[in-house]
């Protein structure tokens, strides 16, 4: 009875270390960086009205760029295309770009730029509309870059925008949780790992 007592008393001393590892192992909750969205109206490339309603239940995953960017954007467009690809259509998901350049980027050029990316509408939504609506979200809710450049700064003809090159994860009340930069190497892994996080939430 002794030896088996003792037995135990190791075995449950062992399975406390472990539960205490795994716990020490698990990285911390994504933080709430935003409260919410600030209001907005803007138009996908379905001609539908968005406005923070439609952010709630889903997950987003948004970046900004402009259709005529011949610089950082074709990229981060591609790596959106790859994440269409690898997140289960299963999961409360949704993939949100934002443009920059809204006098150009109507919806039906929005419409089909998403085609020629064979952007899935139902999971991933080109968004247009007011620049002022834009630069609130943006700004305000999204906390990325997105302003003009000055003629007398730009270096082509298609230098138009300055804007980030970050990822941005909302959670299913529209908070921002998460900012991931689209150029760093473990980029898909990390932000592929924070979806799953946020759709297990509540």
């Amino acid at each position: 009875m002794i030896w088996g007592g003792l037995t135990l008393t190791i075995a449950g001393i062992a399975v406390a270390f472990v539960a205490s590892e795994l716990r020490k192992s698990r990285p911390a909750p994504l933080p709430v960086i935003t409260q919410g969205l600030p209001a907005f109206s803007l138009t996908n490339q379905l001609g539908e009205k968005v406005t923070p309603e439609a952010f709630s239940n889903v997950v987003s995953v948004v970046d900004v760029i402009f259709t005529r960017c011949a610089g950082p954007c074709p990229e981060m467009t591609r790596r959106m295309g790859e994440l269409q690809r690898v997140i289960p259509p299963s999961l409360p998901v949704r993939l949100v770009t934002v443009t920059t350049d809204p006098e150009h980027d109507t919806p039906a050029v929005l419409q089909q730029y998403a085609r020629q990316r064979n952007a899935d509408p139902k999971r991933w939504w080109f968004l247009s509309g007011a620049k002022s609506d834009i630069a609130q979200l943006a700004r305000e809710g999204l906390k990325l870059v997105a302003q003009e450049t000055r003629p007398e700064d730009r270096v082509n003809d298609a230098d138009l925008f300055i804007h980030s090159t970050v990822f941005v994860v909302l959670d299913k009340r529209g908070r921002l949780r998460g900012s991931f930069e689209s150029t760093e190497p473990d980029f898909n892994a990390r932000i592929r790992r924070a979806v799953r996080e946020l759709a297990r939430e509540k």
